[in-house]
């Protein structure tokens, strides 16, 4: 299938968890029964899925923070599913390059939603950073204070 394929598929399984907030592993499980998806697909789209759904208050954070003027429940959930993505791929991602994440969210932008979706997309993605990160503290920080 590929990486481009994969990732589209996670975004709408992330699209269809958003609107559908019932039965998440099982709607999970359905979408990798596809038997079209070799393992690297099966492991790439769970990760990508479950990736987001962990870190989706951080990710949120940084789209409300970055995207100036517009708050999440005014995005639509196909731009908010790609953001997510995109800035899951450039915090938590070592081995995708950020050009390429910001590329291919831009490109499933320009695919699902809106014709101004993919300057949206672009434009928020290129101001993330690793810097973003939330530093997280270590109990060991905690117990010295």
């Amino acid at each position: 299938m590929g990486r481009r394929a994969s990732r589209e598929s996670a975004m709408k399984l992330l699209y269809q968890l958003e609107i559908q907030k019932t039965d998440r592993d099982e709607q999970i499980n359905m979408a990798l029964e596809d038997e079209s998806l070799t393992k690297n697909d099966r492991e790439y789209i769970k990760g990508i899925v479950d990736g987001v759904y962990e870190k989706t208050p951080v990710l949120d954070g940084i789209i409300e923070k970055k995207a100036t003027g517009w708050k999440i429940n005014r995005l639509s959930k196909i731009d908010l599913s790609v953001l997510r993505i995109g800035i899951y791929e450039i915090l938590y991602r070592d081995d995708i390059p950020f050009s390429v994440s910001v590329n291919e969210a831009v490109e499933l932008a320009k695919k699902y939603s809106n014709e101004d979706a993919g300057a949206f997309v672009n434009g928020l993605l290129a101001k993330v950073s690793k810097s973003d990160v939330p530093q997280e503290t270590s109990i060991s920080e905690i117990d010295s204070e």
